[in-house]
């Protein structure tokens, strides 16, 4: 090509690796998810610059408004190489509303953020239909997102996710952990698998010990390794908000990066310590396995995985027998995991012959 053809080529954004058109088919295709999760107070229609929502058509007379973001870590790598892109979006969904319930808000509304070098509608529709499961599963309405096509930031195929979410709850109802005291017992609502954290870990170790991910578990023969490792993340809202508006919780803590050593010492005063005994549930044979496979320290344990743990929650303890009745009605396997003591603000987990590790004080990082 000489320069007089060089000068006069016709330039556009499809050119450019960016399809427009790609872009307008996916709404179309993922307007019918959205709607389905309408709730009081969002129809759940996308297509404008932004999404309402109504407080008052909610039920809400003085809510204060509570809002979480997050995203999936490299568990989306594992459905990337392995075409799991269908439950993905549950987790994404699941970081952000288990957070929010921790504060004892309801979650209302979420939007997506989904990032690609170049748009596979069927790939993004997908994952767009297990955010919109998620959202059926917390109660919330998916009322908005973006889609972004960005060639050269992403290798073929590659995507990541953002997601981000609002709750709200009347104001005086907030969970802030200040009702919480000694003699409190700490109760563990067990966790579907690794969720979210943890993954960079799970990975190496799939990498390192070459296993077979599409081949029976070795822990589970009906079930594929890479199946049990991509289980999407748990959600607790619907379980958990009857209670929380009942009084009947104190303060609840989501076991995500940091794992239990340091996210119950995110709800409790700088005078109260948790204690965690690892021998009071069973540890889940996946849970087992990472830790055989890896040679990975309890403490390592602990810090890292939620050891078949997904949420705490703190209560009376002349209300543990009414709150875990309940929570097992409700769909959940509960354990009474510890309790709370007078001392320095931390977490101390042990295991059944000594000391998994102590925190003595909450770091404050964005663990999620």
């Amino acid at each position: 090509m000489d320069a007089k053809q060089k000068s006069t080529e016709s330039y556009s954004y499809e050119k450019a690796g960016v399809s427009i058109a790609a872009g307008n088919a996916l709404v179309k295709a993922i307007a019918p998810l959205a709607r389905a999760t309408a709730r009081p107070g969002a129809d759940a229609d996308l297509g404008g610059f932004g999404g309402f929502f109504d407080l008052k058509a909610a039920g809400y007379a003085d809510p204060l408004l509570v809002a979480a973001n997050d995203g999936v870590g490299t568990k989306v790598k594992l459905a990337i190489d392995y075409d799991r892109h269908d439950r993905i979006g549950i987790d994404l969904v699941a970081m952000c509303v288990n957070d929010l319930i921790v504060q004892g808000a309801e979650p209302l509304f979420f939007l997506d953020y989904f990032a690609t070098g170049r748009l596979d509608n069927g790939v993004a529709e997908r994952v767009v239909a297990g955010i919109a499961e998620g959202c059926k599963q917390a109660g919330c309405a998916l009322i908005g997102g973006e889609t972004a096509e960005m060639p050269g930031m992403y290798a073929d195929g590659d995507y990541d996710l953002a997601g981000f979410c609002v709750g709200a709850v009347e104001r005086g109802k907030a969970l802030t952990g200040d009702d919480v005291a000694a003699g409190d017992v700490i109760l563990g609502l067990a966790s579907s698998g690794v969720h979210s954290n943890g993954f960079s870990l799970v990975r190496r170790l799939a990498a390192d010990k070459n296993w077979a991910l599409e081949a029976p578990a070795p822990f589970d023969s009906d079930r594929l390794l890479v199946d049990a490792l991509i289980e999407p993340t748990r959600i607790y809202v619907k379980s958990l908000l009857p209670l929380v508006r009942s009084g009947d919780i104190k303060a609840m803590a989501h076991i995500t990066g940091g794992g239990l050593l340091e996210n119950l010492p995110r709800v409790l005063s700088d005078d109260l310590h948790a204690h965690v005994d690892t021998a009071l549930w069973e540890q889940p044979a996946l849970m087992a396995f990472l830790q055989s496979e890896g040679n990975i320290a309890p403490e390592e344990m602990a810090r890292t995985f939620n050891c078949g743990i997904g949420m705490a929650v703190i209560v009376a303890a002349d209300a543990v027998d009414r709150v875990s009745a309940a929570l097992t009605e409700a769909g959940e396997t509960v354990h009474r995991i510890g309790d709370v003591e007078t001392g320095r603000r931390g977490c101390t987990v042990t295991g059944p012959a000594e000391s998994w590790a102590t925190a003595s004080a909450w770091s404050a990082t964005h663990n999620g």
